[in-house]
């Protein structure tokens, strides 16, 4: 089965398309254009050039969080008819480093202080879950990996400032290298094949983003004393 993934959560985009773990086509933009833009063209341009047409493609995958509240949005509702897998964002960052023997540590520049983060270890070839997504401040981050003594590898768009905090706190890890290091769609499609043999698909109107914390909005109207929805 052919898999088309979007990858939206942060300032780049990109698309691929997967068969039985092998990578057909995919494209890559990374200029700070508006997803909303550059989505739809992206994935037009790449199935063309691939000789490929949405009639090939069995499901879609979407990189559905933690990220950008407006990316994940647009990615997700990208996704129309066809079966769905919602990957997060993290697992499918570190998907792409399975060859690695040891911990891998996503970690998503969430701005005030935080990442998005989740811990996963790598085993001959295997990507396994250690911790749940969320949302952590570095020095928390730190602290847990203290009592961790295998060798580290840092991804994500947070990796460089992720991993100079940690080297300045005495603690020893290396930054994927460049091709291995950002969001991508690669990792969303092979996650997604892995979920789809498991049985772990959705509709469209099923997939949902994931958010770890309130948007500034939200946050902004509960500063205020307002209720975040406006039902």
């Amino acid at each position: 089965m052919k898999i088309l993934a979007l990858e939206t959560s942060a300032k780049s985009v990109s698309a691929a398309v997967t068969e039985n773990g092998a990578v057909l086509a995919s494209a890559y933009q990374n200029r700070g254009l508006t997803h909303s833009v550059t989505l739809m063209p992206l994935i037009d341009g790449m199935l063309h050039t691939a000789g490929l047409s949405l009639d090939d493609i069995g499901l879609i995958a979407a990189a559905n969080g933690p990220g950008s509240f407006t990316g994940l949005r647009i990615g997700v509702s990208a996704a129309k008819e066809l079966p769905c897998c919602g990957v997060s964002t993290l697992a499918a960052m570190a998907r792409t480093a399975a060859d690695f023997q040891g911990l891998i540590i996503g970690a998503m520049d969430a701005r005030r202080q935080q990442i998005y983060h989740a811990l996963f270890r790598g085993e001959n070839g295997r990507v396994l879950r250690v911790t749940q997504d969320c949302a952590i401040s570095l020095e928390e981050l730190a602290s847990l990996l203290r009592d961790m003594p295998e060798e580290k590898l840092v991804v994500g768009d947070g990796a460089a400032l992720c991993a100079d905090y940690l080297s300045t706190a005495g603690i020893s890890c290396r930054m994927a290298d460049e091709h291995h290091r950002m969001q991508s769609a690669v990792g969303v499609a092979l996650c997604a094949e892995e979920m789809a043999a498991r049985g772990e698909t959705v509709t469209a109107q099923q997939l949902e983003p994931m958010y770890l914390r309130l948007s500034q909005a939200e946050r902004e109207r509960l500063a205020r004393g307002l209720k975040i929805t406006l039902d």
